[in-house]
């Protein structure tokens, strides 16, 4: 990995900005991406396959679709210590989705006699749900976005995974989607499956909404198909960004960077601090760890110094980033909770790899700074909302002048007359 030192005493906005300049770009493979797009459209299963064959250098299965039996034996042939951290981490991950929506309510309001306005949430129909590949295989997201889908009560979820070397879904994906109670699976990753996910192809019927973290090109797909179907947000490269005291553990420091740096090169990795002796010992400890892990990709971790610890925050703050962890003395939950982050870590054991697979929240966050506005794939994410609206003859003969003026306003008569019309009639209902 490699280690760069800043020293900032500048306006953090600025700074974030900087940093945030460093990391590639997902719009850089734009053009690459819309014509794979367009080559699902036209081609469907086939072009998958082509495409599989053309960017992994895999030999597709000549179906994608995953056997319902491949899944189900897969949870069954799955090491007993495997199976149990995966029910583990899916019951954790269950049970927040649960509370999640027991907390959704309703809203029900009777604004006058007979006008009444009631918004109401519904699951979407279909889900497709990427789970990345390439350099490792994720049960994780499976469990991560399968689960609340499920508790959301979606009815039908179709996950996508790259297939490995031998052209088949790694078993641990297949296992977790047995947990998670999915049986349609398909081997087909990248680009390619955001695409065959969104617009359907002849063994995949178009979903109405796509989740899941991924690459650049995942990313780039997602936001250039969020036309024709919803999307979670952006959830790309991996980030951490880690906000240390002096009595923050270097070594600990450096293995959570390591660890979200297993991920891939394009995250953003980071160590705010005003202790320049801490950040000098985090940068020998992530050389070390690095050189002996060969699972820690080359990526950059910049280490910035900063003048305190209010400081430390508000670039923090400024960066949004999709995980940070507070390693600072006295840190709590309320000081966390004004943070801007996809998701924070509070105090020493708060190590990122908690939330990634077995703490119960989600691991799908937002990233490229989407945190300032967006927020942690969960139930919510599943569910459409409506309004009904219900008004009887003489709530409709009160509003209709207001809907009338105001349409007039606007320049839109018709509005108005539309509105009168009901008045007029409730009118000449009463006068018979």
């Amino acid at each position: 990995m490699r280690v760069m030192r800043k020293l900032s005493d500048g306006d953090p906005a600025a700074v974030a900005r900087a940093l945030r300049a460093a990391q590639p770009a997902p719009n850089e493979v734009a053009g690459p991406v819309a014509a794979i797009v367009a080559e699902v459209e036209a081609g469907g299963d086939e072009a998958v396959r082509a495409l599989t064959r053309k960017l992994d250098g895999v030999e597709p299965p000549s179906m994608p679709r995953v056997p319902a039996a491949e899944i189900e034996a897969a949870a069954a042939a799955a090491p007993a210590e495997l199976r149990e951290a995966l029910e583990t981490a899916a019951a954790n991950v269950r049970a927040v989705a649960d509370a999640e929506l027991a907390a959704i309510a309703a809203v029900d309001v009777e604004l006058a006699q007979g006008q009444r306005v009631r918004i109401g949430d519904a699951p979407v129909a279909a889900v497709g749900v990427y789970a990345p590949g390439g350099r490792a295989a994720y049960p994780s997201s499976v469990l991560m976005c399968c689960l609340p889908a499920r508790v959301a009560g979606v009815e039908r979820i179709a996950v996508a995974s790259p297939p490995g070397p031998d052209g088949t879904v790694n078993p641990t994906v297949l296992a977790a989607a047995a947990l998670a109670g999915v049986d349609e699976v398909y081997a087909a990753g990248g680009a390619q499956a955001i695409a065959a996910l969104a617009l359907g192809t002849q063994s995949l019927a178009a979903v109405d909404l796509i989740v899941g973290p991924g690459n650049r090109y995942v990313v780039e797909a997602k936001q250039l198909v969020s036309g024709r179907v919803g999307t979670d947000g952006i959830a790309g490269p991996s980030e951490l960004v880690v906000v240390a005291d002096g009595g923050a553990d270097p070594r600990e420091v450096a293995l959570d960077l390591c660890a979200q740096g297993e991920h891939g090169i394009d995250g953003l990795l980071a160590a705010i601090s005003p202790d320049g002796e801490l950040l000098d010992a985090v940068a020998a400890a992530v050389e070390e760890i690095a050189l002996e892990r060969p699972s820690v990709a080359d990526a950059t971790v910049t280490l910035v110094e900063v003048a305190d610890l209010d400081a430390a925050l508000a670039l923090a703050d400024a960066l949004a980033p999709e995980h940070l962890e507070l390693q600072l003395a006295g840190a709590d939950e309320a000081i966390a909770a004004e943070r801007v982050a996809g998701c924070v870590f509070v105090g020493a054991g708060g190590g990122t790899a908690f939330g990634d697979y077995a703490a119960g929240s989600n691991h799908v966050l937002p990233t490229g700074g989407a945190a300032r506005f967006g927020g942690p794939l969960g139930v919510r994410t599943f569910l459409r909302r409506t309004s009904v609206v219900s008004i009887d003859a003489d709530a409709a003969s009160r509003l209709a002048p207001t809907v009338a003026t105001i349409a007039h306003a606007e320049g839109l008569p018709v509005h108005g007359e539309s509105a009168r019309a009901r008045a007029r009639d409730n009118d000449n209902q009463t006068d018979g």
